[in-house]
């Protein structure tokens, strides 16, 4: 007769965590064990003040009870359905509600359970799309240098960022890089939406010229970057982007798993800075992280170039067995509704003159080289130091967290995006636990 085993004791070890100094972390860890409204609390009882919204995702603030509810009734109900072949009826209703929210023409929405699942499943449906319309030879993906699209090797290829591709070997063949907008001496300090740097898009068209617009897939970006250190699109860049994306007949894909929900004070990004993709990943916000979920939005032209000009059967072989799983339908479901009644981008919005005014009020700090905001986001950038790059931001992190306030650090940058209940208090505690923990770094 087997025996359960005696479970081992915890001592850390069997956690190997993501994105995490390992080693450093198992000897000096750092833990949360409650969150609630705008803090984190550590199983002795400390407060944390959330400055990140988690990771970018807990926009309406921790544990709220309208939707923990939702998914207790939920998993008493139908604990899990499949999407194959097959529905239940949340899933269909969270598209829908979701369909509501979204810019205009993006109506078609593929559940995802994350961000890198939504960024491999848009550039599928790219490719598929244009497939599907006798143009099977789009094949070449364009990214940015310094964009961040997850972890899949899809959104990894396309994305930018060095130290998230350098272990991995080849990625995805048939694949280019757009610059990135940042380090334009002019656009140092700027508040919102910097002036200079939109004819940096005009790269796109050289790609055009090198690679053949008939080669030519899609192209993803960030409405802002935000993983990368907080880097808000120059005045025009996006419209330029749409324009020649348009002009080429190549898909332009807003991956809005970060600005999407709220954070720049509309639903979406797409609307605060006036453009429309053809496709769109999100993720997050989506469901206030209470349960893994992400989600893919397309033009009604986009979804039905593919189902349509399929010869029968299954037009699309991509899923994920988790899609439209009923506790996260549930859960977004309950997470718009508190979007809705809360008017939460509406509020993010009222605040945003505060929150910019309470960011750039770091500059002047030692070695304090920049600030960018954008909506209820914020970047700080730090020199680095000589033959230490990013550990002066680690150092502002680290004592932030003992002092109270959790911050989030790329490189030598220090990002806020903090739930959007913020309110003035929060803020002043966020920004005077930062100053000190700045000049402490010095």
């Amino acid at each position: 007769m087997n025996e359960m085993a005696v479970p081992r004791p915890n001592n850390l070890d069997a956690f190997w965590m993501p994105y995490t100094d390992n080693r450093y972390f198992k000897a000096n860890p750092r833990m949360l064990a409650r969150a609630e409204g705008m803090s984190y609390f550590t199983p002795e009882g400390r407060e944390v003040l959330d400055a990140t919204a988690g990771l970018w995702c807990c926009n309406a603030g921790h544990g709220r009870r309208e939707i923990t509810e939702a998914i207790q009734r939920q998993a008493a109900v139908l604990d899990f359905a499949p999407t194959f072949q097959l529905g239940h009826p949340l899933a269909f209703e969270a598209a829908a509600r979701l369909a509501e929210i979204l810019p205009d023409g993006l109506d078609r929405v593929f559940w995802t359970n994350s961000g890198s699942e939504s960024a491999d499943t848009a550039l599928k449906i790219a490719l598929a799309y244009h497939k599907a319309r006798g143009e099977g030879g789009r094949t070449r993906l364009i990214g940015r240098e310094r964009g961040y699209h997850g972890v899949g090797f899809g959104g990894m290829s396309v994305g930018g960022i060095g130290p998230n591709r350098k272990q991995f070997g080849a990625l995805l063949p048939y694949v280019d890089h757009l610059p990135h907008t940042h380090g334009i001496e002019a656009n140092r300090w700027s508040r919102g939406q910097p002036g200079e740097g939109a004819s940096r898009a005009d790269a796109l068209e050289a790609l055009v010229a090198l690679h053949g617009a008939e080669t030519i897939a899609a192209v993803m970006v960030e409405p802002v970057a935000g993983s990368t250190g907080v880097l808000p699109p120059p005045r025009g860049y996006l419209e330029r982007l749409r324009e020649i994306c348009t002009k080429h007949g190549i898909l332009l894909v807003f991956d809005e798993v970060i600005t999407g929900f709220g954070r720049l004070g509309t639903p979406f990004g797409a609307e605060r800075l006036g453009v429309v993709p053809d496709i769109m990943t999100m993720a997050k916000g989506l469901t206030n992280a209470a349960v893994p979920m992400g989600a893919v939005a397309a033009k009604d032209e986009v979804y039905r170039a593919v189902v349509e000009g399929s010869p029968g059967g299954i037009e699309l072989f991509h899923g994920y067995t988790y899609s439209g799983h009923p506790l996260a339908a549930a859960a977004a479901i309950a997470t718009m509704e508190l979007h809705r009644s809360e008017d939460l981008p509406g509020r993010a919005k009222a605040i945003e003159g505060e929150w910019q005014e309470a960011a750039h009020a770091m500059r002047g700090l030692p070695h304090v080289t920049d600030v960018r905001d954008c909506g209820l986001i914020a970047g700080i950038e730090m020199e680095p130091r000589p033959g230490a790059p990013g550990q002066r931001a680690l150092d502002v992190f680290r004592r932030c967290f003992d002092d109270g306030v959790l911050v989030r650090v790329t490189g030598d940058i220090v990002a806020l995006s903090p739930p959007l209940i913020v309110e003035k208090p929060h803020m002043e505690r966020i920004f005077g636990t930062l100053s000190d923990a700045i000049r402490a770094a010095a």
